[in-house]
């Protein structure tokens, strides 16, 4: 995927007095929610119908949609930002006015902006057309759908031993990890095991051959190296200072010597049992070490964490954060994975993430051994509402055609 702009960051839109609604040219449209990419929108104020025309709370809505927005006190005018593929659009609202500026033409509007109860209400048709929405009203179930437009952001690519089937994908990510290494029993770094190992050559195609092709294309190679804890695995290399040295000596030789340009640090299993704050502290000494000496070598580093909403709570986000690049959180695995995700556990994931870091550094985990083409960009959905980093997807060789058709609907995945 190629840059050409972000989404620009959300704005606060502090609203002042607006001009009085003549009684009876307005009706609270009562019950009804606001879907949007399939999940539901809490707002401050009911959707209300006008003259006919239904509103809905402009700043709930943009900023969901990463749309930036200004208030103008003195001017009661309402400025919003949006960047996309065709440039800057900007909209200029005034509250009472039937005149919108749209890049500084006039747009006539069917209702004029207005505050109800310290909120600003706009036409939904207006907003649609607009800021490159997708909406909808059914009466009947009182439903106002929302569909995000397609947005660039960050998107990172997981490539393991049986990804080759979707090979082809590959430059369509900004990054990609190659999951070809882990931790064996006794906690030392191995290219060789059942399901993370350094695959054989495929005629002239070699995994030197995959790396190097792929950060000639623009896509940034990661090496991933995994282990769960179920032998200890991780805890040996927290304790065991020597072997603590020696793993991340072997992940640098590694990563530099195979020409991988980061690291995606992916250690499960931490903190379900026993002292979790020790874990949690002796994982940070573990990443300040390995980050450390992977900035030395101009190295990015990405950590792969459980949901705080998981059963594994020997992480420390913050901290973490604050060492690595960026933070993956793996919101998936809540069941037997064999269905989507729960989407309100997904939800509740980014929120408690955002408690203790930024939203800049965290990327949405999506799992396409869960979703399918219909739930998969309802959880894209919420990275975007929340306007986090951007997502990674697991696995190549598990989306395909069908998924990946709709995940170019919301995500801007190829040229």
């Amino acid at each position: 995927m190629k840059h050409w702009g972000k989404i620009l960051l959300c704005g606060a839109l502090l609203l002042g007095s607006a001009p009085t609604i003549a009684p009876g040219t307005t009706s609270a449209a009562g019950g009804v929610r606001i879907i949007l990419d399939g999940y539901p929108l809490p707002f401050p104020v009911e959707p209300s119908v006008m003259s006919g025309t239904t509103m809905v709370p402009f700043r709930a809505i943009s900023e969901a949609m990463g749309i930036t927005v200004q208030w103008n006190q003195s001017a009661k005018k309402i400025t919003a930002f949006r960047l996309d593929k065709s440039g800057v659009k900007k909209v200029v609202l005034t509250l009472g006015s039937k005149t919108a500026l749209v890049n500084g033409g006039s747009v006539k509007l069917a209702v004029a902006p207005q505050t109800i109860r310290g909120t600003t209400m706009i036409p939904l048709s207006f907003f649609s057309q607009q800021f490159g929405a997708n909406v909808a009203w059914n009466q009947q179930a009182k439903t106002v759908s929302i569909t995000s437009p397609k947005t660039e952001m960050y998107t990172l690519g997981f490539y393991a031993i049986s990804s080759y089937s979707e090979y082809a994908l590959l430059p369509d990510f900004d990054a990609m990890a190659f999951g070809w290494s882990r931790l064996d029993k006794n906690g030392e770094l191995t290219t060789t095991g059942a399901d993370h190992y350094w695959p054989p050559a495929d005629g002239d195609t070699t995994p030197e051959y995959i790396v190097e092709n792929s950060g000639a294309g623009g896509t940034t190679p990661y090496l991933m190296v995994y282990s769960g804890d179920d032998g200890l695995e991780v805890t040996k290399n927290l304790e065991d200072k020597a072997l603590q040295e020696r793993t991340i000596a072997n992940i640098m030789d590694l990563a530099v010597q195979k020409g991988f340009k980061g690291i995606v640090l992916d250690l499960e299993g931490l903190g379900m049992t026993g002292d979790k704050a020790k874990a949690a502290a002796d994982y940070n000494a573990f990443v300040k070490n390995l980050s450390g000496k992977a900035r030395a070598q101009g190295l990015k580093l990405s950590i792969a964490v459980h949901p705080i909403n998981s059963s594994y709570n020997g992480y420390d986000y913050k901290t973490l954060a604050s060492l690595a690049d960026d933070l993956i959180v793996m919101a998936y695995a809540y069941g037997d994975q064999k269905s989507p995700e729960p989407t309100s556990k997904v939800d509740e994931a980014i929120r408690l993430a955002l408690k203790q870091t930024t939203k800049d550094k965290l990327v949405l985990g999506v799992s396409l051994a869960s979703e399918n083409e219909s739930s998969v960009n309802t959880k894209i959905g919420l990275a975007k509402r929340y306007g986090l980093k951007g997502i990674a997807v697991w696995r190549l060789g598990l989306i395909g055609q069908k998924a990946w058709s709709e995940m170019n609907k919301s995500v801007e995945l190829s040229e």
